[in-house]
């Protein structure tokens, strides 16, 4: 039996990194049992984001008490 990827209807972009960040990138995924490279870097941008999202909700809860 013959296996065919079909590609993703996704969007694509590159990103380049140096090696200190790529090592730390397949670190990450190696550690979590990641199926490849991208599925890892792309639960790292997700972790970043929800991160950056939770510390700008508490900084704008800030001042709105300040305002009070």
């Amino acid at each position: 039996m013959e296996v065919v990827a079909v590609p993703t209807e996704k969007p694509r972009y590159t990103v380049i990194v140096d090696e200190e960040l790529l090592e730390r990138i397949d670190d990450f995924r190696f550690e979590n049992r990641y199926a490849s490279r991208s599925a890892a870097t792309l639960e790292l941008i997700r972790l970043g984001m929800e991160s950056l999202e939770k510390e700008q909700s508490i900084k704008l809860g800030e001042l709105e008490e300040d305002k009070v």
